[in-house]
């Protein structure tokens, strides 16, 4: 019996190295057409280093995206996507030579379309209770873009940790007393962005390692022969259970990036006889220079037009726990009536209207809006204005916070009970405050310069105009 006990824990053994040599390197069997082609199947460390990351950081940020479920959820598909592409470009440049700038474009096409369809997919689902969750993935994934960063790729990274910071700060103060799931799916994303700075560091510190010695890619002059059959797809990532979404939608703007030469061939040469630092007589002539006929066909850099949007559907119904206010035009009676302590409002793209909420209500937002009027009465968390111009904000009742974020034109005013709020303002312009003084209002304009000095200590800021 004991013999026997003992060959079972030598075989689980065995499973449990067997397992672990399979994690570690899940494609490395698979690659039979690279030896035909001079390739002997190995891949660089930093291979092994991506995979343990996936396997740690990423696959607990998956596990907490689903425990949230709803549209978290579905956008954790979508970033698992984004890094598989970006993995299976670090497999490509682990074997290969590095390519001209003209084919990266091509080459990190998929990257480009896993990102754009992350971005899609938040703009598509505003009116989501979980959009500060979606707004920090959507806001963060072009960290994945560092394979194309030289020669400070991990800067870039933690540049884009950072936008992701200001929506998951968000999201804890929401939900830190409420529900610590969401606090624990901020940990999880971030950590990402926090191990894919260390990986770089250590791996790629100047840039993306390529393979000096490794096959040239199809088309590249670099002198290396072409490859032979094209390379196979790779094996499914460790911690994957469910295949990657197909998108077909092309980012331009990735797409425009990514051109490198190719980005100057839609410029006309200008020839010497018409340069007038070059030919004094064009200085003296009344008229300007004729120039070529030009050619009625768009250049292949040309950016294309959009098609013209549609207009959108006008919203102002109460979803769940979230009031959405969104695309009025010319509204000048939009009304909350039954707003409950519970309930958060979110005003989205809606100009020149008038919009009054009764009762007491978490929090209002206010987000890309034009020209528009906000009456309320009492708000027991933070009224936000992001992306506007030329809002009006009245307090009829109390709010302790008011933030004003990338705004130009805002003007708030309080009432006698809302005077110890506190307002916090950023990358916004022509901010005023009115206080109530009598029957009207004093207007007060919030600093816009600041003077910074050295203390010995530490730095001291203040306002660096006369606000009165």
């Amino acid at each position: 019996m004991a013999d026997l006990e003992d060959l079972v824990g030598r075989l689980e053994k065995s499973v449990e190295r067997l397992e672990l040599v399979s994690l570690k390197v899940p494609v490395a069997l698979n690659w039979g057409t690279d030896a035909m082609n001079g390739d002997n199947g190995d891949v660089a460390p930093y291979m092994e280093a991506f995979d343990v990351m996936l396997m740690k950081v990423v696959a607990d940020y998956m596990k907490h995206s689903k425990i949230l479920g709803e549209d978290v959820e579905k956008h954790a598909e979508m970033f698992k996507a984004a890094f598989e592409a970006q993995r299976d470009f670090l497999l490509m440049a682990c074997k290969r030579q590095q390519p001209l700038e003209s084919e990266m474009s091509t080459l990190l096409k998929p990257m480009s379309d896993r990102m754009q369809e992350i971005q899609n997919f938040r703009e598509k689902n505003r009116g989501s209770r979980l959009f500060n969750h979606l707004s920090a993935v959507s806001e963060s994934i072009a960290a994945l873009g560092w394979v194309a960063v030289t020669p400070k790729p991990g800067p870039f990274v933690k540049e884009m940790n950072d936008a992701a910071t200001f929506y998951t700060n968000r999201v804890l103060k929401e939900f830190k007393d409420v529900d610590r799931k969401h606090v624990e799916w901020v940990k999880s994303f971030l950590s990402i962005w926090t191990e894919l700075q260390v990986y770089i560091k250590e791996h790629h510190t100047t840039g993306l390692s390529w393979n000096k010695a490794g096959l040239a890619i199809s088309g590249s002059s670099s002198g290396a022969c072409p490859l032979a059959p094209p390379l196979p797809p790779p094996g499914p990532l460790p911690f994957l259970s469910s295949e990657t979404p197909k998108d077909e939608a092309r980012s331009k703007l990735f797409a425009q990036l990514n051109q490198g030469e190719g980005i100057t061939k839609g410029l006309r040469h200008v020839a010497d006889d018409q340069k007038t630092h070059k030919n004094p007589n064009l200085r003296s002539q009344s008229g300007p220079v004729n120039s070529p006929a030009k050619t009625c066909l768009a250049s292949p850099t040309s950016p294309v037009s959009p098609p013209p949007q549609q207009p959108k559907t006008p919203v102002l119904e109460l979803e769940g726990k979230k009031w959405r206010v969104e695309y009025q035009e010319n509204e000048k009676n939009l009304v909350i009536s039954e707003a409950e302590l519970k309930h958060v409002a979110y005003v989205y793209k809606c100009n020149n209207s008038m919009l009054k909420v009764q009762g007491k209500i978490n929090s209002i937002t206010i987000d890309s809006c034009k020209k528009l009027g906000l009456v309320f009465e009492n708000v027991v968390g933070i009224v936000e204005i992001i992306n506007s111009r030329n809002v009006e904000v009245q307090v009829m009742g109390k709010v302790p916070t008011v933030s004003i974020n990338k705004t130009e034109g805002c003007h708030i005013y309080l009432s006698v009970e809302s005077l110890g709020c506190e307002i916090i303002s950023a990358k916004s312009s022509e901010m005023n405050i009115l206080i109530p003084h009598g029957e009207d209002y004093k207007e007060h304009p919030v600093p816009e310069q600041f003077k910074t000095t050295w203390d010995g200590t530490k730095l001291c800021t203040e306002a660096a105009e006369n606000v009165g």
